[in-house]
């Protein structure tokens, strides 16, 4: 049942929370057009029950915590995009989509799920250098936000952040919806994130805003595991994970990676769930086999 019971009973008590998997890398391995600026955000409108059925597939495959496709619903790209006064059509649309595909789940499919509201950086999520001023992170953010709560979200995920300034403006505009809200950095290494800015400061930075997780996403999986023990020691709250396999390509769009099968994939993610991980899914690259091989696990560990 979408929704059902609060995401913060969740995130504290019970077993931990399984995330659901990649839409754009998704999209494109299902043969869908995701050439920029829209990339992933292109399905919404030309594909639309394509990407319903990812929904439906990471469902199916266990996943708890789903995540409408607004990676690309900013301002900022939809204006470079030529449909910037579309957005508010383009955030409920996605929203609407994802929450169809959690309607009626069969018997074994999760008993409560969540949907969460994509917040990314305005520009490329892997050029810290393009991060705009504050002024403008501020007023992009906070419309964002103010759409996807507008929109019907049960909380929203400030993720793939890759400056410690951006992760503070964003997560300022998600609490002001009041909505629960979830935060997630790029990690270039165990000590820092893509800015170069060390990863206990940034992790300093946005938990003073008292967000309800901080997570790590969009690095390949040896990286994060160096790095969540870096944000276990530097957070007492809710943290999880959720990785990449393979790379961006400029040709291809995504590489799968050597050695980024299923079971290499999940040796890391029970890693993160021993360190005590409460949220753990997957990133780019990853599938919806990625996302039952961690609900499997989660299963076993904590039978209900």
């Amino acid at each position: 049942m979408a929704g059902s019971g609060t995401i913060l009973e969740r995130l504290r008590h019970g077993p931990p929370l399984v995330l659901d998997g990649p839409t754009g890398t998704e999209l494109e391995r299902r043969g869908v057009d995701t050439t920029l600026p829209l990339w992933s955000a292109r399905a919404i409108m030309d594909a639309p029950d394509v990407l319903k059925k990812i929904h439906r597939d990471h469902l199916l495959a266990g996943a708890e915590v789903h995540t409408a496709n607004t990676f690309r619903t900013n301002p900022r790209t939809l204006e470079r995009a030529g449909v910037k006064a579309e957005g508010r059509r383009f955030v409920e649309s996605a929203v609407r989509i994802a929450r169809q595909a959690l309607e009626d789940p069969p018997r074994d499919a999760p008993r409560e799920t969540w949907l969460a509201g994509s917040l990314a950086p305005v520009e490329d999520c892997y050029r810290p250098d393009l991060v705009p001023d504050s002024d403008a992170l501020v007023g992009e953010h906070a419309l964002h936000a103010e759409d996807l709560h507008d929109a019907g979200v049960d909380l929203l995920l400030v993720e793939t952040m890759n400056s410690g300034r951006e992760a503070e403006a964003a997560t300022k505009a998600a609490r002001e919806t009041g909505l629960p809200v979830l935060v997630s950095f790029v990690a270039s290494d165990d000590k820092t994130i893509l800015s170069g800015e060390p990863l206990e400061e940034v992790i300093a930075r946005v938990a003073s805003l008292r967000p309800d997780g901080i997570l790590l996403n969009c690095a390949d999986v040896e990286t994060t595991t160096r790095a969540v023990r870096v944000l276990r020691d530097h957070w007492e709250g809710p943290w999880g994970a959720y990785a990449n396999t393979g790379k961006a390509d400029p040709i291809k769009g995504w590489e799968a990676a050597e050695g980024a099968d299923v079971a290499t994939y999940q040796r890391h993610a029970d890693e993160w769930l021993r360190l005590g991980a409460r949220l753990v899914g997957g990133c780019c690259g990853t599938r919806p086999e990625h996302t039952a091989a961690i609900a499997r696990h989660v299963r076993q560990v904590h039978p209900a």
